[in-house]
């Protein structure tokens, strides 16, 4: 399937510990499509960064139930991916 890399790659996520995954061992954390596999999720971020990816990992979230007075509701099911770029690359997420 050929999919528009924006439909698969939602948002970078940028936490303290993924900060910390970018400057030690060059790895970016994206939310992506929960129906996207890791070839897809690879060409994706080389074809929106222009890097070379060597690995990606990923995992499912479950969505978390919410409750607003009696009502319960829940959080959208997401999934995460771990993206490691080959030394010398670097991608700009702020």
């Amino acid at each position: 399937m050929n999919r528009n890399p924006h439909d698969i790659v939602k948002a970078p996520v940028i936490t303290e510990e993924s900060t910390i995954q970018t400057e030690t061992r060059n790895q970016y954390v994206f939310r992506v499509d929960p129906r996207a596999n890791k070839p897809e999720i690879r060409d994706a971020i080389e074809r929106l960064f222009n890097v070379k990816v060597l690995s990606v990992n990923t995992c499912n979230y479950q969505g978390k139930q919410r409750r607003r007075g009696i009502l319960y509701g829940r959080a959208a099911h997401w999934k995460k991916a771990v993206v490691t770029l080959r030394e010398g690359d670097k991608i700009d997420l702020i």
